[in-house]
């Protein structure tokens, strides 16, 4: 048996809701979005960092295991326990080597950019927010933030490291647990507003439904 094998996790991440996932606000004109969301350079295209994707289901894993530095509300870094096998971990004296997991970002589908140019809509749309005035009752502080709109989807992809001595059943386990917490949850900004609902779709490892 080889000493490292690489399995993949790959499918969709459906949006139930918009998604704002931030980018730079340089060169923002005078009368345009406050808060634009992140886009692929190329093309154009609203994309999902893959540090967004680790980043959100590791806390919540670490929340769901009571596994984080409750002292300055850090990530785990034991170098012990299976959170920071499989997510990495910054202790040098590490006991569970590299990273086991690594997150792809996640570009557009084909099949929501054929959806985008059949139909002539762009992938983003402006939404306004305000701060409400609690004795006047009225709006305040107007702002808008882009977000991707719902209905579309990203292609994902998660390569995973597996060696001779790992549980892969273990590994693959803690990354379905992941991935089912942010479905519950919410990705990028806003969440608690009512962002960033999504649902993971067609998930296979190697090939076979996961």
């Amino acid at each position: 048996m080889d000493n490292l094998t690489i399995k993949k996790i790959v499918g969709k991440i459906y949006l139930k809701t918009g998604l704002h996932i931030g980018g730079g606000t340089e060169g923002i004109e005078i009368g345009g979005i406050d808060n634009p969301v992140i886009k692929d350079p190329k093309t154009g295209y609203p994309f999902i960092p893959g540090s967004s994707l680790k980043g959100k289901m590791r806390s919540l894993l670490e929340l769901k295991l009571d596994q984080y530095n409750k002292e300055k509300g850090e990530p785990c870094s034991c170098g012990k326990c299976d959170i920071c096998k499989v997510f990495g971990n910054t202790n040098k004296n590490s006991q569970v080597g590299i990273t086991r997991a690594v997150f792809r970002d996640a570009f557009l589908s084909q099949e929501s950019i054929d959806i985008l140019k059949q139909c002539n809509i762009l992938a983003t749309e402006a939404k306004t927010e305000n701060t409400i005035d609690r004795i006047k009752g009225r709006a305040l502080h107007p702002r808008q933030s882009e977000r991707v709109i719902a209905g579309l989807s990203f292609d994902f992809e998660i390569a995973v490291r597996v060696f001779k001595d790992d549980n892969e059943n273990e590994i693959i386990g803690l990354l379905k647990q992941g991935m089912n917490l942010l479905e519950q949850d919410a990705l990028g900004g806003s969440g608690s507003r009512g962002y960033g609902k999504i649902q993971f779709k067609q998930v296979t490892l190697d090939g076979n439904l996961l």
